[in-house]
């Protein structure tokens, strides 16, 4: 552990990345994938800690408008939907013999523990995956933000987002721009001022707030975590 680059990290994975060749719903393979990853992260001594999405199942900002409800209440169905993709990695974990806890920002106590800061850093002290699952609690916020919140919480050392088919930050969309350059680094004032889709914008004020390194990867790319924690340059890094 003492040669790993970060010791506790924050792994950010998208509901959409749970997708796989699905349109809806959680696909087994992506689940496996993440996790054997993950997997390979916690065999290197390093403290994991991970915040999902869950706009595979329900996204409350788009959602709530095409059904005529509230905002709020589209985004406490889209943290409903987090909880159910982080019992699906729970479970994949468990079955890989990697000791994992949810905690979820909504109070469901017959699926996960209610989230307490000392609590969680507890279970990384012992060397259990922590998935934080329910965003922030509340309505508005995204779930970059809430991984961005809960690094800074439990002290993480990097906010990984793992991306789903892209490994970093390019110039232009490199699905829909053949002359699209990947970025080996950019800063947050840069994401913020240019209003890049890297993550959500409040996400990024708070990592340069707390001077939180970033680093956007592919998941898909075999040992991408491992990489970054054995300091190889894959991604991209957003900083200072």
């Amino acid at each position: 552990m003492e040669n790993l680059k970060y010791k506790r990290i924050l792994l950010k994975v998208s509901g959409e990345a749970l997708l796989g060749t699905q349109s809806f719903g959680i696909d087994p393979n992506p689940v496996t994938t993440i996790c054997e990853e993950i997997k390979k992260a916690h065999e290197l001594g390093a403290e994991v800690a991970i915040v999902v999405g869950g706009g595979n199942i329900f996204r409350g900002m788009n959602n709530s408008e095409k059904l005529g409800m509230a905002r709020a209440q589209g985004d406490y169905m889209g943290m409903l939907a987090t909880v159910m993709n982080a019992m699906a990695l729970q479970s994949k974990l468990t079955e890989l013999k990697i000791p994992v806890r949810v905690q979820s920002a909504l109070t469901i106590n017959q699926v996960a523990e209610p989230y307490i800061r000392l609590k969680a850093i507890r279970h990384l002290e012992k060397k259990r995956v922590v998935i934080f699952a329910a965003g922030t609690g509340n309505p508005f916020f995204t779930t970059d933000t809430a991984a961005a919140l809960r690094a800074v919480e439990i002290g993480a050392e990097a906010l990984l987002m793992a991306k789903n088919g892209v490994d970093g930050v390019y110039t232009a969309d490199p699905k829909k721009d053949a002359n699209a350059k990947k970025l080996d680094y950019i800063s947050y004032d840069t994401i913020i001022q240019d209003n890049l889709k890297v993550m959500d914008l409040t996400a990024c004020s708070l990592c340069k707030d707390n001077k939180m390194p970033i680093r956007v990867f592919d998941f898909a790319k075999e040992n991408s975590i491992i990489d970054i924690l054995q300091n190889k340059e894959i991604g991209t890094i957003v900083g200072e």
